[in-house]
């Protein structure tokens, strides 16, 4: 179904594109018009780990919106793994959604009326498998993150590290191409930050591609590419070379 054949040259490597914006623009019309991205041009290659950081109202939330399908834009052109996102259905938008991109939020997004395991297996409801097989692919998955002996407990008995852990199995079990991951350890205090940020990099080495959006200088220098957003437009890419070499804690102190 999902064809990747786009290519572009950056620094004389040839790289599969899997993000690819150019002059795309956002703004919000209302009683005073707010004009929140300002021209953004980005590629983003298959299996690169990118953090996107700005302070608050820099546009980097509106750009991973865009990113992930779940907001238009108004002015240019955005390619998801070959394919113009641009006037994409409503219901072919939810299939790229729900095949091609797995979300991670701040606040978790766990429904608090459903246990570890109905949570987990929730996107494949949505792709239409059966109850008990989605359910053994949820204990699968929540296994791999430790948690299978809390499958049954509701998101409120559970702590903000298990939490991210379930909503990470969640964003997985559709063996998506792309990790989108807004503010992932916001949340969470520091042991359990950098707990989180080594799952990040075990599946970038899977050859995952990811895309973290923070405001936390530890997490962003755990990346490979580090895009600094202000005022609507970028004003700078970062490479990180050595992304283990980092002088910052995961908390963005200097170690």
């Amino acid at each position: 179904m999902y064809v990747y054949i786009l290519e572009y040259k950056e620094n004389g490597q040839n790289k599969i594109e899997m993000i690819h914006l150019k002059g795309i623009h956002k703004t919000y019309k209302g009683g005073t018009s707010l004009h929140v991205l300002k021209g953004i041009d980005l590629d983003i290659a298959e299996g690169e780990f990118v953090a996107i950081m700005g302070a608050s109202g820099s546009g980097k939330s509106t750009l991973l919106n865009i990113l992930g399908i779940l907001d238009d834009y108004d002015e240019g052109e955005y390619r998801l793994a070959g394919t113009p996102i641009k006037h994409l259905s409503e219901t072919r938008s939810a299939e790229y959604r729900n095949h091609m991109i797995g979300f991670i939020f701040q606040s978790f997004n766990l429904i608090p009326f459903k246990d570890a395991m109905e949570n987990v297996a929730l996107p494949l409801f949505y792709q239409g498998m059966g109850r008990r097989k989605r359910n053994e692919l949820a204990l699968e998955y929540l296994d791999k993150f430790g948690l299978k002996e809390w499958a049954h407990h509701l998101p409120n008995e559970l702590s903000g590290g298990q939490k991210q852990r379930v909503a990470i199995a969640r964003a997985l079990i559709t063996k998506p191409r792309i990790i989108l991951a807004d503010e992932p350890t916001g949340a969470l205090d520091s042991k359990t930050s950098i707990e989180v940020m080594q799952i990040l990099k075990e599946l970038h080495k899977q050859g995952m591609t990811i895309v973290v959006v923070t405001h936390e200088s530890g997490v962003a220098y755990q990346t490979e590419k580090i895009v600094h957003l202000k005022d609507g437009v970028i004003e700078r890419i970062e490479e990180n070379i050595n992304p283990d070499a980092s002088p910052f804690g995961v908390n963005g102190i200097m170690k």
